[in-house]
């Protein structure tokens, strides 16, 4: 089962939930200052924080690691749950899996939210550029660390830029011996990225299942979605009033680092709070 953690505003009793999923080398902790912004708007929303398979405390999942798998994954938590989920958001990797994961949810009322994720296949690594440096740079350490600090200094001596080496930190696990290893495996991770690279979702804007909503957030500053993506997403939009389109011009592909507030913003304004 899928690690996760729950968020609600304070005496708040949530109604129904959003997941939040992270994209590749994420870990549910990425999201949790979004989430905590978001259920304090939407008091009637909880937020489920998801770490997906072989990332954070989701470890140990067998074969094959595909975006299906990853989006069964996600099915088997919502069904575990005592709590009713109403909906998803998921960043880039993740997003694909929220619309590979709408595919179930054919006639239950499902608010979903995709960021700077494009339904396009595409060359593996043109949309995961830094996600595959960081890839090579970790298979040529060490496996283990004495200290999450010696970890942090040894990425950024490697070329890693100090932010994204104390992101990367947080995938760091405990050694029986008190040091530090990197968490994920590496060739799930692969086998992950490349599946996620070779999967079409535009069925799934093109015939969005029944009872669900779909809001596509585009990084103005990014290079996930290429200039026929806008063009066919925005057209798709135009003929279903069920999805919505949202470019935050200065945001890069880390829309949630770069806008938060422009996307909390997206995320509880009153046309959404009407659903």
């Amino acid at each position: 089962m899928l690690a996760h953690g729950i968020v609600t505003a304070e005496s708040a009793d949530p109604e129904r939930y959003m997941l939040f999923l992270h994209g590749i080398l994420g870990t549910r902790a990425n999201w949790r200052g979004i989430a905590r912004r978001f259920v304090e708007v939407r008091p009637e929303w909880g937020a489920i924080l998801v770490d997906l398979r072989e990332h954070g405390d989701s470890l140990g999942f067998s074969a094959p690691h595909t975006l299906q798998a990853a989006a069964a994954d996600v099915a088997e938590l919502v069904e575990s749950l005592s709590t009713p989920v109403g909906g998803a958001l998921g960043h880039s990797f993740g997003g694909k899996v929220v619309l590979e994961w709408l595919r179930s949810r054919r006639g239950q009322d499902t608010e979903a939210w995709t960021i700077d994720s494009s339904p396009s296949p595409s060359a593996a690594n043109r949309d995961t550029t830094a996600t595959a440096e960081v890839i090579r740079t970790l298979d040529a350490l060490p496996a283990e660390w004495d200290s999450r600090d010696a970890f942090v200094a040894a990425m950024v001596e490697a070329g890693q830029p100090p932010p994204i080496a104390q992101w990367l930190a947080m995938n760091l696990r405990r050694t029986d011996d008190g040091g530090r290893a990197f968490g994920p495996n590496l060739e799930v991770i692969r086998d992950l990225i490349e599946d996620y690279a070779r999967s079409d979702a535009w069925d799934v804007l093109e015939a969005l299942p029944a009872g669900c909503t779909l809001d596509v957030v585009v990084g103005g500053r990014s290079e996930v979605f290429s200039l026929s993506d806008r063009a066919r997403v925005e057209r798709i939009a135009e003929q279903n009033s069920r999805i919505s389109v949202h470019v935050i011009e200065h945001a890069g592909h880390w829309v949630h680092v770069d806008a938060a507030d422009a996307l909390v913003a997206l995320l509880t304004s009153p046309r959404t709070q009407q659903g």
